[in-house]
């Protein structure tokens, strides 16, 4: 029998198996889940046998499925380390990489990622630029940092942007707040009460960018530096606050304080990698990229990766 497989025949394996689901499999490739399952019955056709049960949830591979998925967790490692190593080969294996953030709750994902980083480029001399910064890119132009994490592209042409993930914000009230029984806060709903937020201007926050602002509404506000110190304050009562809900995922869990999507439609942010336009292909710079979308979607529960 001439084998078909490819390697996006064994991602697609390995997505399906990490998603748990054809629908969410096909998002994280970016893929219709019509081309997704085509790329399965193709398979199931070339060797006389079905992959997974079907109208299973979560989902469960036959026996034939789960030794080409054993096989995809073995190949696809062995396939990016020999990229790896072609790349070192090509480009050296030393380097550096200053990260700088403009967001306070990147940290949660963005540890696990340069862990992650270390054991793939050893050589590679990794550091975060010290500090919050309100114009990461900013300190590319000035040498300061190789990497920035943003949550809106710069129009500035000399850098380049890779989408990393984009995530749903939630409004967070106590539970004996008035707004506790609404299913959905609007504008309104922010006018006569405090908002407590990260110290930060006015343009780096979405709620107020996009759904206050325009709605002419400018509450009272109250700041902490700390996610936590924000919760406390809005389980107190001493206002209400917005931020990305996989970041209190683990409070609401331990009902601390409840979540309230903001407008019907919902809001929704977006954090991007932007890196000079002159390094865009250096490996080791790709590659964390890549591995901060592959932590991320396999630890923030709701996001979505984005799509180059």
């Amino acid at each position: 029998m001439q084998s078909l497989l490819e390697l996006r025949h064994l991602k697609t394996l390995l997505a399906i198996r990490e998603a748990g689901s054809l629908t969410r499999a096909a998002e994280r490739l970016f893929l219709t889940q019509s081309a997704l399952s085509h790329q399965i019955r193709l398979l199931e056709d070339h060797y006389g046998l079905p992959l997974f049960a079907r109208k299973q949830a979560p989902l469960k591979f036959t026996p034939a499925g789960e030794k080409l998925v054993a096989l995809a967790a073995e190949t696809l490692p062995r396939v990016a380390a020999a990229e790896r190593d072609i790349a070192k080969l090509r480009e050296g294996e030393a380097g550096q990489l200053r990260i700088a953030v403009e967001c306070h709750t990147c940290f949660d994902w963005l540890m696990p990622a340069m862990d992650s980083f270390r054991e793939r480029w050893p050589e590679v001399e990794l550091d975060i630029v010290s500090g919050f910064h309100a114009d990461p890119v900013g300190l590319i132009f000035e040498d300061r940092a190789d990497l920035a994490i943003v949550s809106e592209r710069d129009p500035e042409a000399r850098i380049a942007h890779f989408p990393l993930f984009s995530f749903d914000m939630v409004a967070l009230v106590a539970k004996d707040h008035p707004l506790a029984d609404k299913p959905v806060l609007e504008a309104a709903d922010f006018a006569n009460d405090t908002l407590i937020t990260y110290p930060v201007p006015d343009d780096m926050l979405d709620l107020v960018r996009k759904v206050l602002k325009p709605a002419g509404i400018n509450p009272p506000r109250r700041t902490s530096e700390l996610t936590v110190a924000i919760l406390q304050l809005v389980a107190s009562r001493r206002g209400i606050a917005a931020l990305p809900h996989w970041s209190v995922q683990h409070y609401l869990d331990r009902g601390y304080v409840l979540a309230k999507p903001i407008t019907a439609r919902g809001l929704q942010s977006e954090l991007h990698a932007a890196v000079p336009l002159e390094r865009a292909d250096t490996a080791y710079l790709r590659e964390f990229v890549a591995i901060v979308r592959e932590v991320s979607v396999a630890n923030l529960p709701g996001i979505v990766l984005g799509e180059d």
